[in-house]
Order: structure tokens, then C-alpha cells, then sequence
């Protein structure tokens, strides 16, 4: 597998605090790569490194098999980031800032101009300036910028944060249409667990600046088993029958409990109506990837 970014035993440490404790990543090209740690885990230094602004304190990274050790700021150039808020000019009106953007990267031409601000929602906005834009109009903007050289490796540090959910909505599609027709790889650091599930196609669960796992989408979807919660009048009698039935299953309280396994419903009912039990009901039901986080790494905030 071909990869945009790895690091090998990349380690930042601020005094006697390691921001990144011997991080290993791995981001395959194409990917819209998921981020996830808890507040101080770690995202937004490992994204600081690899964009430039800070130096590691030992360990190394490679974007498209250039080593940080090495000549990396050619392969740097094919990259875009939006880091922390959007680097944006807000006396500025959209064009204006992407006209700065061009003359800093020391593009020729401006003629691409109007393709990536229609790219990103902002073609119309004529001379309105961008202080005067929504939070999602500014975070579009950004990524306008960070698109100005050309990029087909795009790093975003929380770019749903604070967003409405129509903010939100338009952000989720931006970034689905950027990886689908433009075949830019995307790494999101996010603690938004569900929206990252609507978008990523792999995973890296941070913790106290390690990586704990690297994990497929499909590969994620088979470890969040799916099960049935089923409620019943008598707790005891369900799990004798479900026992009897060779079933797995866990007692969640004293009338509930989840059944990780196909379920013959009818079969289920009658075998506990014999023993004067109710159901009083059953709902399938899928682990969320924020209780598969938290069940890798304990509970907590999220940065």
C-alpha cells in the first residue's frame, strides 16, 4: 500500500511533557484519514510537525517517502493545511484573499481563482469581506487557501468545530467531493465522533501522544458488533433461555440485555413466554465508533 504520510517513533516533547510519545501513523493515499484522541492527545502537534512549524524532538516522518530528515519541502508543497482557524485576511473579500494566497506561493496567473472559490460555496460572494462571513464561510475559505498550490495531500484540524449543522452539512460534502473527484487525501483530526464516521475511511486512535490503533473503515464496522437489546419482564429467565440457546450475550440491568448474535425472534419470545416471561421490547442496535474509542482508551474529553 502506498502511503502519503507515516512516522516512525516521532516524538515532541515540551519539557518534561511529551506532546507525542514514539507516534506511528500511517495515512494511505486516498484516504479521508479519522484523527481521534481526547483533549492534549496529541492531533493538532503531530499536524504542527508535519506541516513545518514546529521540529520534532526525536523520531522522523515521511510525505510521499521523503523523509524529515531529508530535503522534505518539495513534498511539502504538495500539501494543504488548515490548522487551528483559518489563516485569513478579514478585511479582505474572498477573491482578495485568494489573490494573496496566489502571489505568496508565487503563482503565475489568478485565472484558477473563480474555479476554487465556486469549488467551495464562496462564488458569489462579491465584496462582501470575510469578517463579516459565518463560521463555515471563513473555514471554507481556509480550505480555498490551503487548496491555492494544488495539493493532493489536504490536512484539516477540527473543521466542523463550532460549525451549525448546516455548516456542518456543507463542510461533510466539501470534503467528500475533494477526495472523490479531485483524489485529494485527507488526514481529519476531529472530535466529532459521529460525523467522522459519515466521512473517514481509516482511522487512528490516539492517547497520550501513541498511536493505540490504526483501523480500516470495514475493519472498524466488523469490531463495532452489532446486537439486539431486548427487555424483558424477568432478566433471570432471559438469560437461562439464552443460555440454553447458545447465545452470546451481555446483562446491561435488571431488565435489559444485549444479544451478540442473529436472532430467531419468534423462536426467542415463545421459549421465554413458556417461562411466564414478557417482552416488553427489542431494538437492534450498533457500537457507535465514540464507544469503540472509549473502550480502547478509557473515557474523557475530547480535543
Amino acid at each position: 500500500m502506498e502511503y502519503v504520510l507515516t512516522t516512525d517513533s516521532l516524538s515532541k516533547q515540551y519539557g518534561h511533557f511529551k506532546a507525542l510519545n514514539e507516534l506511528s501513523i500511517h495515512v494511505p493515499k486516498g484516504a479521508i484519514y479519522g484523527f481521534v484522541g481526547k483533549n492534549g492527545a496529541g492531533k493538532t502537534t503531530l499536524i504542527r510537525l508535519v506541516c513545518g512549524l514546529q521540529k520534532p524532538t526525536s523520531g522522523e516522518y515521511s510525505l510521499y517517502g521523503i523523509s524529515s530528515n531529508a530535503d522534505i519541502a518539495r513534498s511539502r508543497r504538495r500539501m494543504g493545511a488548515v490548522v487551528e482557524t483559518p489563516s485569513i485576511y478579514l478585511d479582505m473579500t474572498a477573491l482578495d484573499n485568494m489573490k494573496e494566497q496566489y502571489r505568496i506561493l508565487g503563482l503565475p496567473s489568478f485565472d484558477t481563482i473563480p474555479e476554487l472559490l465556486k469549488l467551495v460555496g464562496l462564488e458569489d460572494t462579491g465584496k462582501k469581506k470575510a469578517k463579516n462571513f459565518s463560521l463555515g464561510m471563513r473555514q471554507r475559505l481556509g480550505i480555498a487557501i490551503a487548496l491555492a498550490g494544488d495539493p493532493d495531500f489536504l490536512v484539516l484540524d477540527e473543521p466542523v468545530n463550532g460549525l451549525d449543522p448546516q455548516g456542518i452539512i456543507e463542510m461533510r460534502e466539501l470534503i467528500l467531493k475533494l477526495n472523490r473527484e479531485r483524489q485529494i487525501t485527507v488526514l481529519i483530526s476531529s472530535h466529532i465522533l459521529d460525523e467522522l464516521s459519515r466521512l473517514a475511511t481509516h482511522y487512528g486512535f490516539i492517547d497520550r501522544g501513541h498511536m493505540v490503533k490504526e483501523i480500516s473503515a470495514p475493519e472498524l464496522e466488523a469490531a463495532c458488533r452489532k446486537c439486539v437489546r431486548a427487555e424483558v419482564s424477568d432478566i433471570a429467565v432471559l438469560s437461562k433461555v439464552l443460555d440454553q440457546m447458545e447465545l452470546d450475550y451481555e446483562v446491561i440491568s435488571d431488565s435489559q440485555a444485549d444479544i451478540f448474535a442473529s436472532v430467531n425472534v419468534t423462536r426467542l419470545v415463545l421459549a421465554l413466554s413458556e417461562e411466564n416471561c414478557e417482552v416488553l421490547s427489542m431494538n437492534e442496535r450498533d457500537e457507535s465508533l465514540e464507544s469503540y474509542y472509549v473502550s480502547l482508551v478509557g473515557g474523557g474529553s475530547y480535543e
